[in-house]
């Protein structure tokens, strides 16, 4: 028989390959655990610092989403007419900001000069029953006369129109509300 079988090979030849092969099993595994450790205690880790779990951060992403934004309104009080800027910018500027569908853009002295030469009467007819691709009312069909006026006033005027505000209705009486219905 033969002994072929028996005889190992390894990579390691002599002493001196010996000696760095024990020290690089050793300190490779010493140098590693510093490494981690110097990276925990560094301070510059991701999320290090974060607001997220305050008890303010965690009671703003638990409160009921009917809180944010929205305001409650009661029906049977009376409506509270908004200024022609509060129309603007909840209603006009999606189209005259931008001038959006050949709206006349807001400052625009230029677009707004033809239109303003027809008149505040012509102008605010064309708010209140629409005029090309604009609508109605602007797409509000919540806006009361007094508040697309307001809002065409106040569009002119920053156009270089001097359209006087649009006078108030004084609020019908109880009495006579009552007797109406």
């Amino acid at each position: 028989m033969s002994d072929a079988h028996d005889q190992h090979e390894s990579a390691i030849k002599t002493p001196k390959q010996l000696v760095v092969a024990v020290l690089a099993a050793i300190l490779v595994p010493i140098i590693c655990i510093v490494m981690l450790v110097q990276f925990v205690t560094s301070g510059n880790l991701p999320n290090a610092g974060s607001s997220a779990q305050t008890p303010e951060a965690i009671a703003a992403r638990i409160q009921p989403v009917s809180d944010v934004g929205y305001t409650f309104k009661d029906a049977s009080a009376p409506k509270q007419l908004l200024s022609g800027e509060e129309i603007y910018k909840t209603t006009c500027v999606a189209c005259h900001g931008a001038g959006v569908a050949g709206a006349p853009k807001f400052g625009d002295l230029a677009a707004w000069a033809p239109r303003l030469k027809e008149g505040y009467d012509k102008v605010v007819g064309y708010a209140l029953h629409g005029l090309n691709a604009m609508p109605a009312r602007g797409g509000n069909a919540d806006l009361d006369d007094v508040e697309v006026a307001r809002a065409v006033v106040y569009m002119a005027n920053h156009s270089g129109a001097s359209f006087k505000e649009p006078e108030v209705p004084a609020p019908a009486p109880a009495a006579e509300t009552a007797a109406a219905k």
